[in-house]
């Protein structure tokens, strides 16, 4: 049996679908934080069979929920205080993400533009569809 130990404060980020633990890794920059973080790949679960969890030992305002939201809205965030789970937070699809992906279109102001950020907004829940606030460019992931 494999024994992680507990984490006396932090964020578990749990629910995560098997294998994409790394991406997600990447793509909130938790290699760029100056903490622990722990990954678990393909643990059981009942639910998914198995997930992948994620322990930073790090503050929640350090990740950034709406790109996690984005990335992967079915993920629970679990704070942790003195080694209990004070809340746990289910994501939503944010309404707006920025900085996150980025617009393809070559004629977009934000090809011309580097330092304007990259917004975009959710056109339809339904799919999942993000489109770029300049030039109204579907994302497809």
């Amino acid at each position: 049996m494999l024994n992680i130990s507990g984490l006396g404060e932090g964020v578990v980020l749990d629910h995560i679908s098997a294998g994409q633990s790394f991406p997600i890794y990447y793509q909130l920059g938790l290699d760029k934080l100056d903490c622990q973080v722990a990954i678990i790949k393909n643990a059981r679960s009942s639910k998914l069979g198995k997930k992948d969890i994620i322990k930073i030992e790090a503050p929640l305002h350090a990740i950034d929920l709406d790109a996690l939201g984005y990335i992967d809205h079915t993920i629970t965030v679990n704070v942790i205080k003195d080694n209990v789970i004070i809340e746990k937070k289910t994501l939503d699809l944010p309404q707006t993400i920025t900085n996150v992906i980025h617009c393809k279109n070559p004629r977009c102001i934000t090809s011309i533009e580097q330092e304007l950020p990259h917004i975009f907004y959710l056109s339809d829940e339904g799919s999942e569809t993000y489109r770029c606030k300049y030039c109204e460019e579907k994302y497809t992931k």
